[in-house]
């Protein structure tokens, strides 16, 4: 067998295994997937009609559809949260080391831990977007093409915080510890432009809101979606996402390869 083959084999098991793992255990990817669903219906219903009136819109529908493409990128940033804690859960149980014993590929492990936190991002994605929809969010002018960029976005942006997430779960010394450290995934949603634009903003915090990934994401989602101006937040996105993937992935393969345990 070929050494593709066997990493395909091996990642396909191990991608199982951590599928399986989320099955039998939702509670955490539960807790994580209500975080942007009550921070949806909270926006949406408690300060919709206030937040509409600030980006210049007539009632709480405009704001549900200014607020829906945020919290779509902010589930992305909960899910994967649950990808460090599962991670640094192997680590410091010891199936890792076990691991290393086998005659499997070594990059597996971690490859299937990307892959299955990918598809529960997508799938945690589809969720809250079913609930938007539900309370009224539609995208009626949106054409197949810029709905499927939108959705490869989400996938690119899925994946690049995924190998953040690996990362931070291989340097964590426990889950608690891992939580805590990928706590940014969480918060810097609530930075960026998902619920009011920069310019509404305090100065002196626009900078903080704008030099990050979330908001060129959000903003880039948006115009696919609601046809607002795109400018160049499309290629500073990807970009991000790209960077982000990269330092992410070479980061855990790093840490991976050389942890003893």
């Amino acid at each position: 067998m070929s050494s593709l083959s066997l990493a395909v084999r091996d990642s396909s098991t191990m991608l199982r295994r951590n599928l399986l793992h989320a099955r039998r255990y939702p509670s955490l990817t539960l807790n994580l997937l209500l975080t942007p669903i009550m921070l949806l219906l909270l926006f949406v219903y408690i300060f919709g009609d206030a937040m509409s009136a600030g980006i210049g819109g007539a009632d709480r529908s405009a704001y549900i559809a200014y607020i829906v493409p945020g919290i779509l990128l902010m589930t992305i940033g909960s899910t994967v949260v649950g990808t460090a804690v599962s991670v640094s859960g192997d680590m410091t149980e010891g199936i890792i080391a076990r691991f290393r014993t086998m005659a499997i590929h070594r990059g597996s492990v971690i490859i299937g831990h990307v892959v299955g936190s990918v598809l529960q991002a997508i799938i945690s994605v589809v969720l809250v977007g079913a609930v938007a929809v539900a309370i009224g969010f539609r995208s009626t002018d949106a054409t197949v093409l810029e709905w499927l960029a939108a959705f490869g976005l989400l996938v690119l942006f899925a994946l690049a915080l995924t190998w953040i997430a690996v990362g931070m779960g291989l340097i964590s010394p426990n889950a608690e510890a891992a939580s805590n450290n990928a706590m940014p995934m969480i918060l810097l949603p609530l930075l960026s432009s998902a619920f009011v634009p920069v310019d509404a903003m305090p100065g002196w915090f626009q900078p903080i809101a704008e030099y990050q990934p979330f908001t060129p994401a959000i903003e880039t989602l948006r115009g696919l979606l609601l046809g607002t101006e795109i400018g160049n937040n499309g290629w500073i996105s990807v970009a991000w996402s790209l960077g982000l993937a990269v330092l992410g992935y070479r980061w855990s393969a790093a840490k991976f390869n050389s942890d003893p345990k």
